[in-house]
Protein backbone atom coordinates (compact mmCIF):
# COMPACT_ATOMS: atom_id res chain seq x y z
CA UNK A 1 0.00 0.00 0.00
CA UNK A 2 2.43 2.15 0.87
CA UNK A 3 4.34 2.04 -3.19
CA UNK A 4 1.18 3.16 -4.31
CA UNK A 5 1.68 6.92 -2.07
CA UNK A 6 5.47 6.89 -3.20
CA UNK A 7 3.78 6.99 -6.36
CA UNK A 8 1.36 9.16 -6.11
CA UNK A 9 3.91 11.67 -4.30
CA UNK A 10 6.61 11.04 -6.61
CA UNK A 11 4.32 11.80 -9.40
CA UNK A 12 3.21 14.61 -8.02
CA UNK A 13 6.26 16.29 -7.39
CA UNK A 14 7.43 15.58 -11.36
CA UNK A 15 5.18 17.28 -12.49
CA UNK A 16 5.92 19.98 -10.43
CA UNK A 17 9.17 19.85 -11.70
CA UNK A 18 8.15 20.71 -15.24
CA UNK A 19 6.73 24.16 -14.27
CA UNK A 20 9.46 24.79 -11.83
CA UNK A 21 11.39 24.49 -14.90
CA UNK A 22 10.58 27.14 -17.15
CA UNK A 23 12.87 26.79 -20.16
CA UNK A 24 12.13 24.78 -23.74
CA UNK A 25 9.27 22.63 -21.94
CA UNK A 26 8.73 22.17 -25.66
CA UNK A 27 11.39 19.86 -26.35
CA UNK A 28 9.79 16.83 -24.28
CA UNK A 29 6.26 15.60 -23.32
CA UNK A 30 4.47 16.07 -20.31
CA UNK A 31 4.23 12.57 -19.00
CA UNK A 32 8.28 12.87 -18.96
CA UNK A 33 9.31 13.76 -16.04
CA UNK A 34 6.70 12.61 -13.72
CA UNK A 35 7.49 8.92 -15.47
CA UNK A 36 11.22 9.28 -14.41
CA UNK A 37 10.52 10.64 -10.99
CA UNK A 38 8.09 7.70 -10.42
CA UNK A 39 10.40 5.26 -11.95
CA UNK A 40 13.18 6.26 -9.69
CA UNK A 41 11.45 6.38 -6.55
CA UNK A 42 10.41 3.13 -7.15
CA UNK A 43 13.53 2.24 -7.65
CA UNK A 44 15.09 3.37 -4.58
CA UNK A 45 12.14 2.38 -2.57
CA UNK A 46 12.30 -1.29 -3.34
CA UNK A 47 16.16 -1.44 -2.81
CA UNK A 48 15.95 0.05 -0.20
CA UNK A 49 12.97 -2.08 1.29
CA UNK A 50 14.84 -5.52 0.06
CA UNK A 51 18.35 -4.19 -0.51
CA UNK A 52 18.89 -2.60 2.77
CA UNK A 53 16.47 -4.15 4.73
CA UNK A 54 14.86 -0.82 5.78
CA UNK A 55 11.25 -0.72 7.43
CA UNK A 56 8.75 0.98 5.30
CA UNK A 57 7.04 2.99 8.08
CA UNK A 58 10.72 4.92 8.96
CA UNK A 59 11.19 7.98 8.23
CA UNK A 60 14.09 7.74 6.10
CA UNK A 61 12.97 5.38 2.99
CA UNK A 62 10.03 8.00 2.58
CA UNK A 63 12.54 10.90 2.50
CA UNK A 64 14.93 9.33 0.04
CA UNK A 65 12.76 7.60 -2.19
CA UNK A 66 10.48 11.12 -2.33
CA UNK A 67 13.57 13.43 -3.08
CA UNK A 68 15.54 11.01 -5.37
CA UNK A 69 13.17 10.63 -7.93
CA UNK A 70 12.19 14.18 -8.46
CA UNK A 71 16.01 15.22 -8.21
CA UNK A 72 16.39 12.89 -11.35
CA UNK A 73 13.41 14.16 -13.14
CA UNK A 74 14.84 18.02 -12.63
CA UNK A 75 18.46 16.72 -13.70
CA UNK A 76 16.43 16.09 -16.62
CA UNK A 77 14.57 19.08 -17.19
CA UNK A 78 17.51 21.05 -17.19
CA UNK A 79 19.94 19.04 -19.34
CA UNK A 80 17.49 17.45 -21.93
CA UNK A 81 16.63 20.81 -23.70
CA UNK A 82 20.12 21.51 -24.57
CA UNK A 83 20.50 18.13 -26.12
CA UNK A 84 17.88 18.00 -27.95
CA UNK A 85 17.69 21.27 -29.85
CA UNK A 86 21.67 20.53 -30.56
CA UNK A 87 20.46 16.61 -31.98
CA UNK A 88 17.69 18.64 -33.64
CA UNK A 89 20.03 21.27 -35.23
CA UNK A 90 22.49 18.68 -36.38
CA UNK A 91 19.71 16.70 -37.82
CA UNK A 92 18.63 20.09 -39.86
CA UNK A 93 22.21 20.57 -40.93
CA UNK A 94 22.25 16.45 -42.05
CA UNK A 95 18.56 16.54 -43.70
CA UNK A 96 19.64 19.79 -45.75
CA UNK A 97 23.11 19.50 -46.74
CA UNK A 98 23.59 22.88 -45.34
CA UNK A 99 24.54 24.79 -42.59
CA UNK A 100 21.59 25.80 -40.14
CA UNK A 101 20.98 29.29 -39.70
CA UNK A 102 19.47 30.07 -36.53
CA UNK A 103 16.17 31.26 -36.46
CA UNK A 104 15.67 34.95 -35.95
CA UNK A 105 12.44 36.54 -33.73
Amino acid sequence: MEILFVILLSAAFGLAMRYLVRTARDTYGAALLPSVSVAVSVIVWVALLWGLNWQFDGTWIWVAALVVGPLVALAIAIVLPGKRQAADKELLTRLSGVKAQPARA
